[in-house]
């Protein structure tokens, strides 16, 4: 078993944010397959709040006002970095983080 030092990007946002004519998750995954990142996941949430303090989860007939949604990429830290100018525009409303990681291989 090894370990590998790498960078993890997160992107916390509400499912119904856009980038120009897009939602903002499909616009950002486009953006980190573009720059040949390693892969990248969209996760929704069930409930969750940001800085404006307005709690998101099911509402009327079981819809969703604004479901939180998370895109997660893992790579080198230059490939990180060199994307992070791009999606941090993007990003109007919700949290760009970035994160050491230690990836497991081998077994």
């Amino acid at each position: 078993m090894t370990f590998q030092k790498k960078r993890m990007l997160m992107v916390f946002a509400d499912l119904t944010d856009n980038w120009r004519d897009e939602p903002l998750h499909d616009a950002i995954v486009r953006v980190l397959e573009r720059h040949g990142l390693a892969g990248a996941s969209v996760y929704t949430g069930i409930m969750g709040f940001g800085r404006h303090r307005r709690i998101h989860s099911k509402g009327l007939f079981g819809m969703v006002d604004s479901k939180p949604v998370t895109v997660v990429c893992i790579d080198d830290e230059e490939k990180i970095m060199a994307v992070l100018p791009i999606i941090f525009p993007m990003v109007a409303e919700g949290l760009v983080s970035v994160h050491d990681v230690d990836v497991v291989t081998g077994v």
